[in-house]
C-alpha cells in the first residue's frame, strides 16, 4: 500500500472534474470522458454518444451518471459511460458547470442562465430561478431539503423548495466568489477565489472563516468523507481538516504539482485531479491517521487566549483550549454589546482550536469576544486599528 500520493495512467492531461461510485472513476480529462475500474491504475476512453467532449461536471444519482459540457448541455449514461445521450429538453443554457440531486430532482447550474431542474432524468428542464440573479452557477450542494447554490460574481444562494425559489445566504462570507461546496453533516463549507474556506453551522444564515493553517486561498475543489474534509487549492495543493475547518493540515507529500482542479473519494481512497498532470491518488487511511498521530495532547483545562495580533487590521486569530467535549460560544461584540460576529457555535471534542476573524467591514475601536464552554465564561478585549 502507498504510503503518499502517486500519479495514475492519465499522466499529462488537466483534469476539470472527477467523479467515483462503487469500483468506476470517472475522469473529464482534456477532450473527453475516461473511466477506471482499478483505482486509476489504467483508463478507457468512454466517449461513445458524447457530442460535445468538453465536460465540466459529473453528478451521480444511483445508477445514473450526467454529464455537464461546456456548450452542449447535459449527458446521461445509464451503464457507466459506455454509451451517452444528449438529456436537453427545455435547457436553454447549455454551458453547465456544477450539477446535483436531491431525490428524483436533478439541477444543472449554469454558466449565465441561473439554476434549471428535470424531475425525469434530464428528458426536460425548466428554469428553477425565482431570487437567483442570472449568473455562472460554479456549483451546487444538496443537504436534506436545503439546495445551496454558489455563484461566480454574487455569493451563496439557499433554495428550500426544490429552487422554485431562492434567497441570498451572505452574512460574514467575505468573498462573492464561491467556487466550490461541500456538506458534512449539518456543517456547510464553501471555498472562495482568494479568501479560503467558510464555514456555515445555521443553513447559511451566517458564515465564519475556516482557514488556519490553510494556505492557497483559491479552493477550487471541496471534499468530505465522514470526519474529514479535503481541500483542493489552485496553487497551494491539498489540505486536511479532522475538525470541521477548525485547523487544516497539509498533506502533499509525494506531489510534484500543486495546482489542483478537482477532488473525489472512493471511500477507500482521495483522488485529486490537476491542471496539465493527470489523477493522483493516496490512501484516506494515511493521511488521516498521520494527521491524528500527530496531534498534541488534550489540554487540562478551559482557557481563552489573547488575540494575535493585537491590535490587528483587519484579521486576527482567536485560539481556546478544551479539556474536554463541550458546547462552544464563541462570539465578538461591539463597544455597545451588540453583536458583530460569531465564529463558533458548536459541540467540539476536546482540543485546541483557533479560528481567524475578519473585521474587513467594521470601522476602527474596541470590540470584545466572549467564549463560553459549559460553566466555563470569559471575555477579552481587542482592538481594530485602521
Amino acid at each position: 500500500m502507498f504510503s503518499q500520493w502517486v500519479q495514475t495512467g492519465l499522466d499529462s492531461v488537466s483534469v476539470v472534474s472527477l467523479a467515483a461510485s462503487d469500483t468506476n472513476l470517472f475522469a473529464a480529462a482534456g477532450d473527453g470522458v475516461f473511466r477506471s475500474i482499478d483505482g486509476g491504475t489504467s483508463w478507457t476512453s468512454m466517449d461513445s454518444g458524447l457530442t460535445n467532449r468538453d465536460v465540466r461536471t459529473f453528478l451521480f444519482n444511483g445508477k445514473n451518471l450526467f454529464a455537464g459540457t461546456n456548450g452542449g448541455g447535459v449527458y446521461l449514461s445509464t451503464n457507466n459511460g459506455v454509451s451517452w445521450t444528449q438529456v436537453d429538453s427545455g435547457l436553454t443554457q447549455t454551458s453547465v458547470w456544477s450539477l446535483a440531486a436531491s431525490g428524483l430532482n436533478i439541477f444543472a447550474g449554469t454558466s449565465g442562465g441561473g439554476v434549471f431542474l428535470s424531475t425525469n432524468n434530464g428528458t426536460t428542464w425548466a428554469q428553477a430561478n425565482a431570487g437567483l440573479p442570472y449568473t455562472a452557477i460554479s456549483c451546487l450542494a444538496v443537504n436534506g431539503e436545503n439546495l445551496f447554490a454558489g455563484t461566480s460574481s454574487s455569493g451563496a444562494f439557499l433554495s428550500t423548495n426544490d429552487g422554485i425559489s431562492w434567497i441570498q445566504i451572505d452574512s460574514g462570507l467575505a468573498n462573492p466568489t464561491i467556487l466550490s461546496l461541500a456538506v458534512n453533516g449539518g456543517n456547510i463549507f464553501a471555498g472562495t477565489e482568494g479568501s479560503g474556506v467558510f464555514l456555515s453551522t445555521n443553513c447559511g444564515s451566517s458564515w465564519s472563516r475556516a482557514n488556519f493553517g490553510l494556505t492557497g486561498g483559491w479552493i477550487e475543489a471541496l471534499v468530505a468523507d465522514k470526519a474529514s474534509l479535503f481541500a483542493g487549492t489552485e496553487s497551494g495543493g491539498i489540505f486536511l481538516s479532522t475538525n470541521n475547518g477548525t485547523s487544516w493540515t497539509q498533506v502533499d507529500s509525494g506531489l510534484t504539482q500543486r495546482a489542483v482542479w478537482s477532488l473525489a473519494t472512493t471511500g477507500t481512497d482521495l483522488f485529486a485531479g490537476f491542471f496539465g498532470n493527470g489523477v493522483w491518488r493516496r490512501p484516506l487511511s494515511n493521511m488521516i491517521t498521520s494527521i491524528k498521530n500527530g496531534e498534541k495532547e488534550i489540554p487540562g483545562r478551559f482557557a481563552l487566549e489573547q488575540n494575535f495580533p493585537n491590535p490587528f487590521n483587519p484579521t486576527t486569530n482567536i485560539s481556546f483550549s478544551l479539556p474536554l467535549r463541550s458546547f462552544v460560544s464563541l462570539k465578538v461584540f461591539d463597544i455597545l454589546g451588540r453583536e458583530v460576529s460569531v465564529l463558533f457555535s458548536e459541540e467540539l471534542p476536546a482540543g485546541k482550536y483557533s479560528r481567524q476573524w475578519d473585521a474587513v467591514d467594521l470601522p476602527s475601536g474596541v470590540y470584545f469576544y466572549r467564549f463560553q464552554a459549559g460553566k466555563f465564561i470569559e471575555t477579552k478585549k481587542l482592538t481594530l486599528l485602521r
